[in-house]
């Protein structure tokens, strides 16, 4: 199994889909492409039909978009989602929610592990958004966070394909300065401390690119 993916300190999309692949336990090959240089698109058609990230590539079968990765990962190793029906259905409808929303956020605060821009992107439709964000946690938390086998700090409990598609959330709101209360800011501590979360932030770290487009706010 191979996973292409774009810089780590910018594409969130490829973090859910590497996030996901690795609470699998499925072995694969991380290949890196850096996003928004010459050549780059030219070495992503190599792989992705999309000429996007993150893609899968299994014993040849090309798997694009994370939400369709996770859920092609979660087939091939049971346990990326809540094995509860109801919490499961519920962990589908969030991950759905966050896969076609929240394009006020995406725009204003985009994902930039390297930068301090606390305060910075609010509009009234981005606060709504980190709103529904907080609800979503806190609600998930409620619910299911304390019925979930084995339990967690996560959403459900045990981390899921859910916490895999909130992840770059958690990395936008520690940048601009977000600090829910309550269980959702518990579950934001939770996640930023995860090890695989960790293990992505010092990569970013390390990476030398910069895209000027996706530096907002210089």
């Amino acid at each position: 199994m191979k996973l292409i993916i774009g810089n780590k300190n910018y594409s969130s999309w490829s973090l859910r889909a590497w996030l996901a692949a690795r609470a699998s336990g499925q072995i694969f090959e991380e290949i890196r492409i850096a996003l928004f240089i010459e050549g780059s698109r030219e070495r992503i058609l190599q792989h992705s039909p999309s000429g996007k990230v993150p893609c899968v590539i299994d014993h040849g079968l090309a798997v694009w978009d994370s939400l369709a990765i996770c859920e092609y990962l979660a087939e091939k190793s049971p346990g990326l989602w809540p094995t509860d029906p109801a919490a499961r259905a519920v962990a589908r409808s969030v991950s759905a929610e966050m896969h076609s929303g929240f394009t006020d956020l995406r725009q204003h605060m985009s994902m930039n592990i390297r930068k301090d821009y606390a305060g910075k992107g609010h509009t009234p439709a981005v606060d709504a958004n980190i709103a529904r964000i907080e609800a979503i946690w806190n609600d998930c938390r409620a619910r299911f966070g304390s019925k979930a086998t084995p339990g967690g700090p996560y959403l459900f409990g045990a981390f899921s394909a859910a916490d895999a598609m909130y992840a770059p959330v958690c990395f936008r709101f520690r940048t601009y300065g977000i600090q829910p209360a309550g269980a959702a800011g518990e579950y934001l501590a939770a996640m930023l401390a995860h090890p695989l979360m960790r293990e992505w932030e010092t990569a970013a770290r390390d990476e030398s690119e910069s895209i000027p487009a996706e530096d907002l706010y210089g």
